[in-house]
């Protein structure tokens, strides 16, 4: 059995990565499997493909085979499992229907592809059996009563229109499937036996028996009229080989169309939420501010329409600006580690609020596969769409990212002047942040806010029509409002939130 790279590796962009959730019936799972491995050498991507197998200890007991079964233990086993395969597959595929009847609460929690089961029957239907209107259904007890194939199979294809007046409007389109089961006594004495009885699949029968209470299922399902039978439960395509001659009309083998379906079904999560990670710690009242941010950019009229976000507040990773002036250890790897859990946990796109960090982000981009979202560049096309031009910029930040040239590069990049403080007036610039009456301290008047004000003085001297307040605690601190109304005071983590609000907008 082929597996996926060893974690330290990322696998070659053209190889595709898969994951099947086994343990939900073995039999039943290691079919799939199976059929997976042998579909992926006539229908594989290109690059080829990577396999692997997860199969834990897991016993419902006898209940499932009762309409009344509870899945909770077999949800949290599924979310489990699936949350263990981040960051190794691409896609996954459930091979249980039961499962697939909770499902959708898992996928929005699960950043990579879960290929869906009714999404592989409906695609293989329409394709194959386009004029097919009675589906005959064998599935468990619990699943026939939570009506899935009903919602699925019953849903009207909004894409293909009506041509029959005369017909029925519930069966007129593809997607508007009529839906029968076996007698309620041939469900519960013959199929519910057949796979989970004393001589049922489950317990390693593969003839005699179950064979025959299989038959006499699908022999009441044709006698009501359906025109093909879809097994909904994974076991019943281990006995194709046998069952099918025996059956008249066409007996779907659901694992192989799962598979096929799966090897070749498109990638991008469809109606995926954008989830956005937040490097945070650095420094830790920033981050939070920086959330608050969001939530206030964010129109909304109830709690789900706000991102969804995940943040990794982290003040351990050593001082950016005591790095870039040489006297600190690199904060480096910590980030990019922070980044790739970000990453591991489902975000889309990865903010960072703390201006000094950016000088660290072309280093780390190369090794994450989403990308982090510049609030640096977000600040300059913020300026650029200015009404009133502006062609000197003055820049209040930390040590580091002033001699960094972070934001002088791309402020000077854009056809503008870069103005910073003098070294007396630089020195004023770091009490204000690291002092001990400065805002990392806590603090956001008295002499923080002094020696900010005189900071923003200094540089409206010399000339600055806009001043970026280019530390994220800054924009903490308290000032005067007649020094406000002077000039335009750029909070670059407010300019950040917008950037990540509107991306996640524009994913929706």
């Amino acid at each position: 059995m082929e597996r996926p790279n060893a974690p330290s590796h990322k696998a070659s962009p053209s190889v595709v990565r898969y994951g099947v959730v086994g343990g939900l019936g073995a039999i039943g799972s290691a079919d799939v499997l199976l059929k997976t491995v042998r579909a992926a050498q006539y229908c594989k991507p290109p690059g080829g493909v990577d396999i692997a197998f997860e199969q834990r200890h897991f016993d419902d007991g006898p209940g499932i085979a009762a309409e009344a079964y509870d899945p909770l233990r077999r949800k949290f086993y599924v979310y489990n499992v699936l949350k263990d395969m981040q960051g190794k597959v691409e896609n996954a595929m459930v091979p249980c229907f039961l499962s697939h009847t909770f499902l959708a609460e898992i996928t929005p929690e699960i950043s990579f592809n879960v290929v869906d089961i009714f999404d592989a029957l409906l695609a293989r239907i329409r394709r194959d059996y386009p004029e097919v209107r009675k589906i005959g259904v064998l599935t468990s007890s619990y699943v026939r009563a939570s009506g899935i194939f009903e919602q699925r199979f019953g849903e009207p294809d909004a894409t293909m229109a009506v041509t029959d007046a005369t017909q029925d409007e519930s069966l007129a389109t593809a997607g508007g499937l009529e839906v029968i089961y076996p007698d309620a006594t041939l469900q519960r004495d013959a199929l519910m036996q057949a796979i989970y009885g004393p001589s049922g699949i489950k317990s390693g029968h593969h003839g005699g028996e179950c064979l025959q209470l299989l038959l006499e299922a699908c022999d009441d399902l044709v006698s009501q009229g359906a025109e093909i039978i879809v097994p909904g439960l994974s076991e019943i395509p281990v006995l194709m080989e046998s069952l099918q001659p025996l059956v008249p009309v066409p007996l779907l083998d659901s694992n192989l169309i799962y598979a096929e379906y799966a090897l070749g079904v498109d990638r991008e999560r469809e109606n995926r939420n954008f989830k956005l990670g937040v490097l945070g710690g650095v420094g830790p009242a920033a981050t939070v501010d920086f959330m608050r941010k969001v939530v206030s950019l964010t129109r909304a009229e109830r709690d789900q329409d706000h991102l969804k976000m995940v943040v990794e507040q982290n003040p351990q990773i050593p001082d950016r600006t005591a790095n870039l002036i040489g006297k600190g250890e690199d904060p480096s790897i910590p980030m990019l580690a922070t980044c790739q859990r970000l990453e591991a946990d489902g975000a889309n796109a990865i903010a960072i609020p703390c201006n000094t960090a950016h000088a660290f982000v072309a280093r780390i981009q190369p090794y994450i596969g989403i990308p982090i979202i510049n609030m640096l560049t977000a600040v300059v096309d913020h300026i650029a769409a200015m009404q009133t031009p502006v062609t000197r910029v003055g820049l209040l930040a930390t040590s580091g990212t002033v001699t960094s040239r972070v934001y002088h590069d791309i402020i000077e990049a854009s056809g503008r002047e870069t103005l910073v403080p003098d070294a007396r007036c630089q020195t004023q610039v770091m009490e204000a942040i690291y002092g001990h009456q400065g805002v990392k301290a806590g603090h956001t008047t008295g002499e923080c806010s002094e020696h900010l004000q005189a900071a923003i003085s200094h540089l409206l001297a010399r000339g600055a029509e806009v001043i970026i307040l280019g530390c994220t605690e800054l924009p903490l601190i308290e000032l005067d409002a007649a020094l406000r109304e002077r000039v335009a005071l750029l909070d670059p983590a407010e300019i950040l939130a917008q950037r990540c609000v509107a991306l996640a907008q524009a994913e929706a």
